[in-house]
C-alpha cells in the first residue's frame, strides 16, 4: 500500500499531538486540530490503512490511536522538521552550565549531563573522555630488592606508572637493563590489541631463563593500557522518567530506574567507538538492545578531539519524545565539548565519578 501525501499528513498530526499530549487522538481531534482540508471519515479511513501498514496502533481501552515504533521511524528518518537551534535562554544557560572556567573532567562530564537533562527534561548518559589511542613510550626495570624490581611505564599521553612486580630469580643488573632495551625495542608505541602470545615469544627467545620476569612485566603493561580505557560515566535526570504517563506502571518504572544503576547496560546504552563520529544516532522501541528500555527511545553522538571519537553522550526518554528538539540540544553540546577538548581546557583528574 503505498503512503500519499494525505496519509502522511495524518501521520505527522499524530505525531506530532501524542508528542505533546501523550493522548492517543481520533479523526474528530485531527480534522478539529489540523487544517487537513478534509472529513473525519476520511481521515478515519487513512487512518485504518496507517493501522495496517503497522505505522499507527490502537491501545488497549482507546478509541484513538498513537504512533507505533515503525512510525517514529519513518517520521525521523523522512518527516522530521530540523531544529532551529537553541532558544535565547536555552543557549544562555548552556554557556552558564558548561562554560570556559571549568578546568576538571569530572566537573565539566558533571555539568554536561546536568546541562542536558534540564534542557530537554529527559536523563542523560554521559561517558569521560578515553584515549584509545594511548601507547606505550617506554619501559624501564629497576631492582628494588631480591625478590621486587619496579616497572616504570610512560606512556604516549606522557603517563608515569610505577608498578612493583614481585619475581623469584632476579637478573644481575647488567641482564635487567638489556631486558629492559628489548622491551623497549619491541613494545615502543604499540597499542593493547598488538600484545599478544607472538609479541611476547620475541622477548622470550632472547632471555628465556627469564619468561616468569617478561611475562608479570607485560601483563602490568596490559593492565596499565586496559585502566586507560576504563569507561566512567555520568547520569542525570533518571527521576525525570517518572514525569512521563507511560512509565506510570510501578514494574515498568522499577526496571528502568535498575538500568540506570548498572554500568554495563549504560555502556551497551552509549555503544562504542565505531559509531559514525560525525552522524547522531536514534534508536527508537524495540530497535535497543536494552529489554529494559523496549518503552524508549535513545539519541546518541560521539564527541571528539580532533578526528577521534573520545567519549560518548545518551539522551533516553519516551519514544514520543521530541526527537527534533532533542537533536539540536544533543548537537549544541557535542560541539561544546568538541571546543573543550581542542582547545586543551582540561585538567587530568585521577579518576571519574560513576554515575
Amino acid at each position: 500500500m503505498a503512503l500519499s501525501d494525505r496519509k502522511l499528513k495524518i501521520l505527522e498530526a499524530i505525531i506530532t499531538d501524542y508528542i505533546e499530549t501523550a493522548e492517543p487522538i481520533g479523526s474528530r481531534t485531527i480534522a478539529k486540530k489540523y487544517d487537513l482540508g478534509i472529513s473525519p471519515a476520511t481521515i478515519r479511513n487513512e487512518m485504518s490503512d496507517l493501522e495496517e501498514m503497522g505505522l499507527i496502533e490502537q491501545p488497549h481501552t482507546s478509541a484513538g490511536r498513537i504512533p507505533s515504533d515503525k512510525g517514529y521511524r519513518l517520521y525521523v528518518d523522512n518527516m522530521m522538521q530540523s531544529s532551529s537551534g537553541l532558544s535565547g535562554s536555552q543557549a544562555e544557560y548552556l554557556a552558564k552550565a558548561i562554560n570556559y572556567n571549568v578546568t576538571k573532567i569530572e566537573y565539566l562530564m558533571q555539568q554536561t549531563a546536568k546541562a542536558i537533562s534540564m534542557l530537554t527534561n529527559y536523563t542523560a548518559v554521559v561517558s569521560e573522555p578515553v584515549d584509545n589511542q594511548v601507547k606505550v613510550k617506554h619501559i624501564q626495570l629497576v631492582p628494588v630488592d631480591e625478590r621486587s624490581i619496579v616497572a616504570v611505564i610512560v606512556t604516549s599521553d606522557n603517563t608515569v606508572k610505577n608498578s612493583v612486580i614481585k619475581i623469584k630469580t632476579m637478573p644481575d643488573t647488567n641482564t635487567l637493563a638489556q631486558i629492559s632495551k628489548s622491551i623497549n625495542s619491541l613494545i615502543s608505541n604499540v597499542s593493547l590489541e598488538e600484545i599478544n602470545r607472538e609479541f611476547a615469544a620475541a622477548v622470550f627467545d632472547v632471555f628465556p631463563e627469564y619468561q616468569e620476569t617478561i611475562t608479570k612485566v607485560l601483563k602490568v603493561v596490559i593492565s596499565d593500557l586496559r585502566h586507560n580505557r576504563d569507561v566512567h560515566l555520568y547520569t542525570s535526570g533518571v527521576r525525570n522518567m517518572l514525569g512521563f504517563p507511560e512509565f506510570n506502571d510501578l514494574d515498568k518504572i522499577k526496571n528502568i530506574f535498575q538500568t540506570f544503576e548498572e554500568k554495563e547496560m549504560l555502556v551497551s546504552l552509549l555503544g562504542n567507538e565505531d559509531n559514525p563520529a560525525d552522524k547522531v544516532q536514534i534508536l527508537i522501541g524495540n530497535e535497543n538492545s536494552i529489554e529494559e528500555l523496549k518503552d524508549c527511545s535513545v539519541i546518541r553522538a560521539n564527541y571528539k578531539f580532533g578526528n577521534n571519537s573520545i567519549g560518548r553522550i545518551g539522551i533516553v526518554g519516551p519514544t514520543r519524545m521530541n526527537y527534533s528538539q532533542t537533536v539540536s540540544v544533543l548537537n549544541e553540546i557535542v560541539k561544546t565539548l568538541d571546543n573543550f577538548m581542542s582547545n586543551g581546557l582540561l585538567e587530568e583528574d585521577d579518576g571519574g565519578y560513576d554515575g
